[in-house]
């Protein structure tokens, strides 16, 4: 049998090359994404101060964690849709390098943000980026939901006002309709206690006596004397407390003159997340999370999952990272959102504030899931909770 000439052979290995290098090619060019999408992450949180009790503190990458496991998440479907995710985060100390280093990746050509800061912070960085889409993960300020809207931001933090509504409608079903209120001493304190106030008073919960919290000794040692002292008053069914440092409120439980449950901040509380939420597929949210951060998933890390998750909803649909479309598409009632709690999640188009519901969780138990059976609405239930489209007095956005 006569063998193939060399110059045959020759010619029969460049044309496989060619047609190997051509497929190469082909493959890279299929995987290589269409569509890159940006994000960055900006993280304050001012010094909360001495305390006067053993709280536990919050981590210090609260939020950046969940933000980063939702990168993850939006690049396993992403890739599907030739779309891939990138985070960019910055953690500082301060306002003003909150500031800089936001301005700094918007020269860098970033215009979505998930911010972790509070609310003087965030108003600031929503006049000083007034073309890019802001997520709040981190203030749960009510004034920023109901008479002093930032147009280009949306909050996936609930607000005071969504937790307060979630506890007292837990009281008013309950029937623990009389409350002592106990009141810490900072801005944040005083915030919270108006927000159980209007929860009250639109449930039909009695404040019998309302007392500020004004002592400065170590409750570690002194509790089970003061504290029975300082709740004596009208009787109460449950003691209410704001103390968001946590200051006292871990000394009330158990401690109270009449035997009654504790609630707000402490004892009871309502939270947007927390370990025991296990339901509606949460369990594999919380093991994937703790897998990576080699801790529990908190309200803030959920807030920033949620906002991140949120912007790869939009993108999907809409195959484009333009602010301004994306805020209209996650503004409309066409783009249900699944943040594992058993209900389609969307943002209300009246102060962007994302629509969920509240879990009331004690330490290591979920107790109940607000909004409570028979608190109907006209339209959706969840806007049963925080400030209805009637109560925002600013026009968003």
């Amino acid at each position: 049998m006569r063998q193939p000439a060399p110059l045959v052979l020759t010619c029969l290995l460049a044309l496989a090359t060619t047609l190997a290098n051509v497929q190469y090619a082909q493959a890279a060019q299929a995987a290589e994404p269409s569509l890159q999408v940006r994000i960055g992450y900006l993280g304050y949180r001012p010094d909360a101060g001495p305390l006067l009790s053993n709280i536990i503190p919050e981590p210090a990458d609260a939020g950046l964690q969940g933000a980063e496991l939702a990168i993850v998440d939006n690049n396993s479907t992403g890739r599907f849709l030739k779309q891939r995710f990138e985070l960019l985060s910055a953690s500082v100390d301060s306002p003003e390098a909150l500031l800089q280093a936001a301005r700094a990746q918007h020269e860098q050509g970033l215009r979505l943000f998930v911010v972790n800061a509070p609310a003087a912070s965030l108003r600031a960085l929503s006049a000083a980026l007034p073309d890019s889409l802001l997520f709040n993960a981190g203030s749960p300020d009510d004034h920023l939901r109901s008479d002093q809207c930032l147009g280009n931001v949306l909050h996936s933090l609930p607000s005071r006002a969504m937790l307060a509504d979630a506890l007292v409608q837990f009281l008013a079903l309950r029937k623990w309709q009389r409350a002592l209120l106990v009141v810490g001493q900072t801005e944040d304190d005083r915030a919270y206690a108006q927000a159980l106030r209007r929860a009250m008073k639109r449930f039909g919960v009695q404040i019998v006596a309302e007392k500020a919290w004004s002592f400065d000794n170590d409750q570690r040692r002194s509790a089970q004397a003061d504290m029975p002292l300082f709740t004596q008053t009208a009787e109460y069914d449950v003691v209410l407390v704001a103390d968001e440092r946590g200051d006292f409120g871990e000394y009330l439980p158990y401690q109270t003159w009449y035997p009654r449950p504790v609630a707000g901040t402490q004892g009871l509380t309502p939270t947007a997340w927390h370990k025991s939420v296990e339901t509606f597929g949460a369990a594999q949210l919380q093991k994937r999370f703790e897998a990576q951060a080699g801790r529990w998933m908190n309200d803030r890390d959920f807030a920033a999952w949620m906002a991140v998750r949120s912007v790869a909803s939009a993108v999907s649909k809409l195959r484009q990272a333009e602010p301004r479309a994306l805020q209209q598409r996650l503004l409309g009632d066409q783009l249900p959102l699944d943040g594992f709690k058993g209900r389609k999640l969307s943002y209300r188009p009246w102060n962007g504030e994302l629509r969920q519901p509240i879990a009331l969780v004690q330490p290591r138990a979920l107790v109940s899931t607000s909004p409570q059976e028979g608190f109907l609405h006209p339209f959706n239930e969840m806007d049963s909770l925080g400030y209805d489209r009637p109560e925002v007095t600013c026009r968003y956005p």
